[in-house]
């Protein structure tokens, strides 16, 4: 992701750390700990030749990496959708290649939210929708991203937007216009707005951005995509989160996306799996980890 990317000697001078929680969480967490809560937790991609030899066979092909990657994690930041709507072949190939249990988060076209921001784009999200739905019991949580340009002044074409969205299809709302967060009543309205349509908000964790990494939860669902920068302050931001986390389940959280960035994703899985380590740890959780293959048999290419 190079949205919010710094150079190595400008990420030394970040503060890395997290707000305060929005006091609009308080609408939205019950202050009931979930009894079950749902936690995913996958990279941005699954075709990654650097992961052969560490989670994948060191002979894998391109065609088995999504087989093997469901295999490993148990959800997928699905960004190709950001490019092109899958049509019904393709969909019924990720579901052969994907094992049950494993969700698909697709990120709604760039022809809608980017190009058209929006507006008179009726049929092509009637098909991004309706394909999309064919997923089934592998649909996660969908996410929008807004333009970078389209700030609170076109809040009102988002709530139709949202309006003409299946009430069916779970999504979430990633925001990147600076002036959504400079005036606090306006984020208020914004995440009431999405709130009463049970719509929730991405938090994104990137270095050069602070200000979208705003800890506002409009739904009982928090989806975090944090970027790393294999920098050791990697692994202090993600022992804070965990802190972060464990009291939203504490408080009522139901259910928790998290997509793990770094780089060019070579160690996402080594992230990922530090991600799940922590919070099987700090909020006694059975995430399974992803298997790597031994480290002798990692250097016997050498």
């Amino acid at each position: 992701m190079d949205f919010g990317k710094l150079s190595k000697f400008d990420v030394e001078r970040v503060d890395f750390t997290l707000l305060q929680d929005n006091a609009f969480n308080l609408e939205v967490l019950t202050g009931t700990k979930s009894t079950k809560p749902k936690i995913w937790i996958g990279c941005p991609i699954w075709a990654n030749k650097d992961w052969n030899g560490k989670i994948y066979p060191f002979n894998a092909k391109n065609q088995d990496y999504l087989s093997l990657y469901a295999k490993q994690f148990n959800t997928i930041e699905l960004n190709v959708t950001h490019y092109q709507i899958p049509n019904e072949e393709t969909i019924q190939r990720w579901m052969a290649e994907t094992e049950n249990g494993f969700l698909f988060c697709p990120k709604f076209p760039q022809v809608i939210s980017h190009d058209k921001q929006l507006q008179n784009a009726q049929e092509l999200s009637q098909l991004f929708c309706d394909n999309i739905l064919t997923l089934g019991d592998k649909l996660g949580s969908s996410f929008l991203q807004l333009a970078p340009q389209f700030g609170p002044r076109q809040l009102p074409i988002l709530e139709k937007y949202i309006q003409s969205i299946p009430q069916s299809l779970k999504f979430s709302v990633e925001f990147r216009n600076e002036d959504w967060f400079k005036n606090p009543t306006i984020w208020q309205n914004t995440l009431q707005m999405l709130k009463s349509y049970q719509v929730g908000t991405v938090i994104t964790d990137v270095a050069g951005r602070r200000d979208v990494c705003h800890q506002s939860l409009s739904t009982t669902t928090a989806m975090i995509r944090w970027v790393g920068n294999e920098h050791p302050s990697d692994y202090k931001r993600i022992d804070e989160w965990v802190q972060r986390i464990k009291q939203w389940l504490d408080k009522g959280l139901e259910e928790l996306y998290i997509f793990v960035h770094i780089c060019e994703n070579t160690i996402a899985p080594e992230m990922a799996n530090y991600w799940i380590q922590e919070l099987n740890l700090h909020c006694n959780l059975e995430i399974i980890p992803p298997k790597f293959l031994p480290k002798i048999e990692q250097m016997s290419l050498f």
